[in-house]
């Protein structure tokens, strides 16, 4: 069956500047596809996006969409069967330590390791820092995610919204090119997940940080983005790149706010074939 093109709605008026930059990363028509025991599955169908140094790059779609596929792409875990995905203008071959991602669970710190050795961990198993400058950079971002009282403390003993702070410190110490958020606060309850967002938004004002991050939660991106990329459902296709100011402001060319605006993008076609829509 032959499939109907996407429409791109690109809006380029960035507060960084970014469109007069060349792209840190690249997504250039990527068909992402992986086989079950039945099936051969299409998880994304030719995306486009590119991400600016600097930016907060949001993918926001429905459960099933393909984001997470993405940054697995993006990581090196699995290549694309059509298009090609670049990070400073090189193909992405396989995994590396220029990109490093966060991601949903709370468990993805190691348990016999307080939070300082967890951090110290992917700095000396990486082969970026060793024994005393390891230390003092894993204290430096434990400062700057407010753990300071709990370098010595373990995992078990942390709350879930402190485990995330754990593994964005643990993230952040690497320095990669490109932070990859995968849902990284969508576990959490809506207070602490709101208190997070604003965390992450504090970190990325003191150092500006590249990240890439995956959410379905339409607030969320709003909230977290200098820019947000609109995945159709099953398989993601581009609908649209919208401008955030990272505030729920008035959109001037439809009179809409903006998270209304996008929730009618996402759902257009599911209101229209009269599926029940729900957030």
């Amino acid at each position: 069956m032959e499939r109907s093109s996407v429409s791109l709605e690109t809006c380029r008026v960035d507060p960084l500047n970014a469109s007069t930059c060349e792209p840190l990363l690249s997504v250039s028509g990527v068909t992402l596809q992986y086989k079950t025991k039945q099936h051969l599955v299409t998880a994304t169908y030719r995306v486009s996006f590119d991400v600016m140094p600097s930016e907060r790059y949001v993918v926001l779609g429905p459960s099933g969409c393909g984001k997470s596929t993405i940054l697995k792409a993006i990581c090196g875990f699995m290549q694309p069967t059509e298009g090609t995905i670049k990070l400073k203008g090189q193909p992405i071959r396989g995994p590396g330590p220029d990109r490093v991602m966060v991601f949903q669970e709370f468990d993805q710190l190691l348990p016999w390791k307080t939070v300082k050795k967890n951090v110290m961990f992917a700095l000396e198993t990486s082969g970026r820092l060793k024994g005393r400058s390891a230390e003092e950079k894993a204290l430096e971002v434990i400062s700057k995610v407010n753990l300071t009282k709990f370098a010595d403390s373990y995992p078990h003993t942390l709350s879930g919204g402190m485990k995330q702070r754990v593994a964005i410190a643990r993230a952040l110490a690497m320095e990669p090119d490109v932070l990859l958020m995968d849902e990284p606060f969508a576990a959490l309850d809506a207070l602490t997940r709101r208190h997070m967002q604003d965390e992450l938004m504090q970190l990325w004002e003191e150092t500006r940080f590249t990240v890439l991050f995956v959410t379905h939660s339409i607030p969320e991106a709003v909230r977290i983005g200098s820019r947000i990329l609109l995945l159709s459902p099953h398989p993601g296709q581009v609908k649209a790149e919208l401008n955030s100011d990272g505030s729920d402001a008035i959109d001037p060319a439809t009179g809409l706010r903006l998270s209304e605006r996008i929730h009618r993008m996402l759902f257009a076609d599911q209101i229209e074939s009269g599926v029940p829509v729900h957030d």
